[in-house]
């Protein structure tokens, strides 16, 4: 059985250019729940102004309901953002880093070893707490200011989160250039943490789902994924939209890989927010499902 992270709430809105409103959000993540996800990232406790999309954080997730066997977390990018994570009852957090000096310093305005030392007493407090810690490492493949980053550094840093405590790690194709050849080059490296490593595919270039289905052949089974291929990055240009939900959850139907996610679910949840929007989502089998649902 393969576990799918739901990363549209977050991930998703906060590239949207218009705010998208408190009672929408729930009614997204509502929908998304109920699909049957095990873990679903809702927001993000960054500085409103960097992210305004996600000012809300505070009010969606004292909103949330309930599901017996989901688990829900919040991007967090220092102490106050913990804090914040904490006051409102998350049980699991994420950090983010950079494989990509270059794109740590536009997104984070630091290096990523000063990335790492910061996280250390966010992981041992959280772990106080009793919260666990997800950590994202972007660039792990293509940096869009730097060109394709060396897969060394990609498991220096990934290694560097797992020694401090942190109990998954979140590979990223920001800029969704990784083709299979190289997402395997990098995990062959990483293959004796492969219980601790999740794969972030973005789409630019349409090979999403062929790096997943390669990162699946090698035994790697933890996959972040967007309802409807929501999504970007503001600190990468020219990145388009996560991988669709939707398109994972139907491969993985096909070949009779158990996902726990009800994909005519995921593709209603899209499209009632697609209707708020006021457009289509890029995700390729709910275009399909559209007419059916």
């Amino acid at each position: 059985m393969i576990r799918l992270v739901e990363v549209g709430p977050r991930d998703g809105l906060q590239n949207e250019k218009e705010i998208v409103p408190v009672e929408v959000k729930l009614q997204f993540i509502e929908a998304l729940a109920r699909a049957g996800y095990q873990e679903i990232e809702a927001t993000s406790f960054v500085s409103p102004r960097w992210i305004p999309q996600l000012a809300d954080a505070e009010e969606v997730s004292h909103q949330l309901k309930p599901h017996d066997g989901l688990v829900y977390t919040a991007l967090i990018p220092n102490r106050k953002g913990l804090q914040r994570a904490l006051d409102c009852g998350y049980r699991r957090v994420a950090v983010f880093t950079a494989a990509s000096e270059a794109f740590s310093q536009k997104n984070t305005n630091r290096s990523i070893s000063q990335s790492l030392e910061e996280f250390a007493p966010l992981v041992e407090q959280a772990g106080q707490a009793g919260v666990s810690v997800r950590g994202y490492v972007s660039t792990a493949w293509w940096c869009p200011y730097a060109g394709r980053v060396d897969s060394d550094e990609t498991v220096k840093v990934a290694e560097a989160l797992i020694a401090m405590g942190i109990e998954e790690v979140s590979l990223g194709d920001t800029v969704g250039l990784a083709v299979p050849s190289q997402v395997e080059l990098t995990l062959e490296k990483l293959h004796h943490h492969r219980e601790k490593i999740a794969l972030h595919f973005h789409d630019t270039s349409g090979t999403a789902l062929a790096n997943v289905l390669r990162a699946y052949q090698m035994g790697f089974t933890v996959f972040d994924c967007s309802a409807g291929g929501l999504g970007g990055c503001p600190y990468a240009p020219g990145a388009s939209g996560n991988l669709a939900s939707e398109d994972i959850l139907y491969m993985f139907e096909q070949m009779g890989v158990t996902t726990g996610v009800d994909l005519r679910q995921v593709a209603r949840a899209s499209l009632q927010l697609a209707t708020h929007l006021g457009r289509k989502l890029p995700g390729r089998t709910l275009a399909r499902l559209q007419s059916q649902l």
